[in-house]
């Protein structure tokens, strides 16, 4: 999975079998998850 760090702004990929989300340039523990380009539309009824 790929995220960016709420702090510094890098992006980082997670594995997430490693246990630990820290960011991995200033040690941060919030991060963002990357959202594609796409625009996704719904039907509404």
């Amino acid at each position: 999975m790929v995220y960016r760090c709420a702090r510094c702004k890098q992006v980082i990929e997670i594995d997430t079998e490693a246990g630990g989300v820290r960011c991995s340039y200033c040690g941060h523990r919030i991060l963002l998850k990357e959202r594609g380009a796409t625009i996704k539309r719904v039907n509404a009824k």
